[in-house]
């Protein structure tokens, strides 16, 4: 004998019934969210309030959805309707995926034994929900980063113009800088295929923080040190030269200029001013490293009109020489114009060449630039010069003349 299955329970009896129950299932809800959840007993009430709301919409949506299912692809969009958008900002995909289980779970503790299909129902409208709350997520993400990308924009535009204003901090902290020290900016070309990510994963595993302009073919990058979230502090900083040796591969061919470090993020139109005009002329020094400071490359900038350069080069080198001793300076051009030889400058001056030596030491030691070398020799024979056009009295070499018997 066969047996005969036993009927279903008639669906328009299971939807009466289940409108009746809609608001218990609410309410029991909220209570297994308070008693599950400590987040949500840790909102202000006006909160709470709005997570009931949409857990109440949840399952109004999913009784709409039991009497007729073809309402699928609209029914994940009015589950989230009833959400106000500052609730989006509050509540993290992972806490809306643990709202929905726990609306999940009292309704189907509270329909067992009562129809199967509506148990499977539930697992079915549940798994759509769950989709629509990443698409919604996804979607309000996608909003935020656009926003960031635009401020990031803005936020380097302002540093590289040097048009800081009273909304630079504030814009800066909009953008979740975690910079605590010092900062140097990075110029150099776009590649052709930029990879922001990359550039962000570098700088974390260098405990930097950074910010990012591509403007045209040229890229920018807004380097400072940073306490990031999660990690601890390191014992050694590293200098900023060995950071843009590290952030180089992420730029397009060409030179990459690193600007000098400046004391914090609103002092960073400093050391882009410098980086840019070292960019401009990096070309003129045909053995110049990638990257190269900007400070290596002063002649150059003082040469192309950068009143900047023609600042340092007077400040950094002229005026210590000058304001240590006299000696210092004209022994310097001496040697130097003297095509860097100890013994001609020795018999120009009327001293031993160990003297010349000592004095060129003492110059090291002073400025920290060795004339000893061709490169640094150029650089303080342009500070000398730039030094004496803006001195009253020039430095006068001593004439030739015969050693005194």
């Amino acid at each position: 004998m066969t047996a005969t299955p036993a009927p279903a329970v008639d669906k328009a009896a299971t939807l009466a019934w289940l409108r009746r129950i809609s608001g218990d299932l609410a309410t029991a809800t909220i209570k297994r969210l308070e008693e599950t959840l400590p987040w949500y007993a840790d909102m202000p009430p006006a909160r709470r309030s709005s997570v009931g709301l949409v857990a109440q919409a949840g399952i109004t949506s999913f009784i709409q959805w039991y009497e007729d299912p073809t309402s699928t692809a609209w029914i994940g969009a009015d589950f989230f309707a009833a959400a106000p958008r500052e609730l989006l900002r509050s509540v993290t995909l992972q806490q809306t995926l643990q709202l929905i289980r726990a609306t999940v779970d009292v309704t189907e503790e509270r329909v067992a034994g009562k129809d199967e299909s509506v148990r499977e129902a539930i697992l079915l409208y549940s798994r759509d929900v769950a989709f629509a709350a990443a698409d919604v997520y996804a979607r309000a993400a996608e909003s935020r980063g656009l926003w960031d990308a635009r401020l990031e924009a803005l936020v380097v535009d302002s540093i590289l113009t040097g048009e800081a204003d009273e909304e630079l901090p504030s814009r800066i902290a909009a953008l979740g800088w975690h910079g605590h020290g010092e900062v140097s900016v990075i110029v150099g070309t776009t590649p052709a295929q930029f990879d922001v990510d990359t550039v962000r994963r570098t700088a974390r595993k260098l405990a930097v923080d950074v910010l990012i302009g591509v403007q045209g073919s040229r890229l920018v990058l807004v380097v400072g040190r940073a306490r990031l979230p999660g990690r601890e502090e390191p014992t050694d900083e590293l200098p900023f030269e060995e950071i843009a040796g590290r952030l180089e591969p992420s730029f397009g061919p060409g030179y990459v200029v690193l600007g000098p470090p400046v004391a914090a993020l609103v002092d960073a139109g400093q050391s882009a001013r410098a980086a840019l005009a070292g960019f401009a002329v990096a070309r003129a020094w045909r053995g110049a490293p990638r990257p190269v400071e900007a400070d290596d490359l002063l002649p150059e900038r003082a040469l192309a009109g950068d009143a900047l350069a023609k600042q340092t080069l007077i400040e950094r080198i002229y005026r210590p020489l000058q304001s240590h001793s006299p000696d210092l300076v004209t022994t310097l051009w001496s040697y130097l114009d003297n095509g860097r030889s100890l013994e001609a400058t020795a018999r120009e001056l009327f001293v031993h060449p160990n003297t010349v030596r000592y004095r060129l030491k003492r110059v090291s030691e002073v400025i920290g630039w060795d004339a000893t070398g061709p490169r640094e020799a150029l650089i303080l024979q342009t500070a000398l010069i730039l030094g004496s056009i803006g001195t009253a009295e020039p430095v006068r070499r001593r004439p030739l003349g015969r050693r005194p018997r």
